[in-house]
């Protein structure tokens, strides 16, 4: 299931937004750009040039090397084709009357700003060259897209206890574990400032002084009481969790004990307790940034049954993430077919090729 995003915090919530779509844009004709201003138009709206340069430099301001004309063409391409996904699918939305209102955007906001002071809130959106205005449209493109896809896709799928039944029966020896198992979620902040985001948020520190600075405005939140698994959908920066909320599955006692300040800070843990802010490794053990993890429960060894309210959680959600995936790429290709797209920078391009 794609989760779209505002980020870099900043950076790139621009460009994760308008590129969180996977749809593929065809180029049409060679008709002559109505201006020099415009690179697309998606069913009449024309797509302005300074945008697409807004998103190209916000996702090249760390590139440390100049990029050749063709790799900078690429990259425009590329960036382009994501702002005519998005375009298609506002235009949808629009149609639809889920557009998000002020009052959506502005609680979004709030969100957005917490993990900041507004001297931190204010120079990061400096930073990412950005204004309050910039960044509230992209919340509201991305507010508007979940809607859409809340109603069009979420609200239709239904996963039935039969099906649940026949994936484990199929799969039954998946769930026959060899060694205790812990089922484990995390918040994770890297202090790497080129990896994307992956966070509802769209939020990502920018080194390791500001991934210290947010783990713990995090920590903060969970020991006042907000709810761990919306902290990390929100927050994290885990590609492969924080769609999740965090959940990383049932994790082998091996797997654990081979990161002792991990192992050691779990097994000291009850049921629902999560601890204190750890750094986070790779499997070299270079250190990556901070996390925190949250201790939901241990498996023993052995056969894990279907009556096991955590296996059938587990096999629901992968059940349901697969169909939600397969419907929205439909959707979007069938939206994809329905709209009139025209691509003047590919004319340009070509033009100048010579093509």
């Amino acid at each position: 299931m794609q989760v779209i995003s505002l980020n870099r915090i900043f950076r790139s919530s621009a460009a994760s937004i308008l590129l969180g779509s996977s749809l593929l844009v065809a180029v049409a004709g060679c008709h002559r750009s109505p201006s020099a201003d415009v690179v697309a138009t998606v069913n009449g709206k024309e797509l302005m040039r300074a945008d697409l340069d807004r998103v190209y430099q916000a996702n090249i301001g760390e590139t440390p090397q100049k990029l050749s004309e063709e790799e900078a063409n690429i990259r425009r391409l590329n960036y382009l084709h994501g702002m005519i996904a998005d375009e298609i699918v506002q235009q949808r939305a629009a149609k639809l009357n889920l557009t998000a209102s002020d009052e959506d955007v502005n609680a979004k906001l709030t969100e957005f700003k917490a993990p900041y002071t507004q001297d931190e809130f204010d120079r990061k959106l400096k930073q990412s060259n950005m204004t309050l205005d910039d960044l509230k449209r992209d919340i509201r493109r991305q507010l508007t897209r979940e809607k859409l896809i809340n109603k069009e896709i979420e609200s239709k799928i239904n996963v039935t206890d039969a099906e649940v039944s026949d994936y484990y029966n199929a799969h039954k020896t998946e769930f026959n574990q060899i060694e205790p198992q812990y089922h484990l979620e995390q918040i994770l902040v890297t202090a790497a400032p080129s990896q994307q985001p992956a966070n509802l948020q769209n939020n990502k520190a920018s080194g390791d002084a500001d991934a210290k600075r947010k783990i713990q405005a995090l920590h903060n939140r969970l020991e006042s009481g907000d709810d761990f698994s919306s902290v990390a959908m929100n927050y994290s920066e885990d590609s492969s969790t924080a769609a999740n909320g965090g959940d990383m599955g049932f994790i082998p006692e091996s797997s654990l004990k081979s990161v002792p300040v991990v192992y050691d800070a779990i097994s000291k843990l009850k049921p629902g307790q999560f601890t204190d802010v750890i750094p986070a490794t790779d499997a070299s053990h270079r250190t990556l940034g901070y996390a925190i993890y949250k201790f939901i429960s241990r498996e023993p060894a052995g056969q894990r049954e279907l009556s096991n309210p955590s296996v059938r959680q587990s096999i629901h959600t992968q059940l349901h993430n697969n169909r939600a995936q397969m419907l929205e790429n439909a959707y979007f290709e069938r939206l994809q077919n329905d709209a009139k797209i025209h691509n003047y920078l590919a004319d340009e391009i070509l033009s100048k090729s010579g093509q």
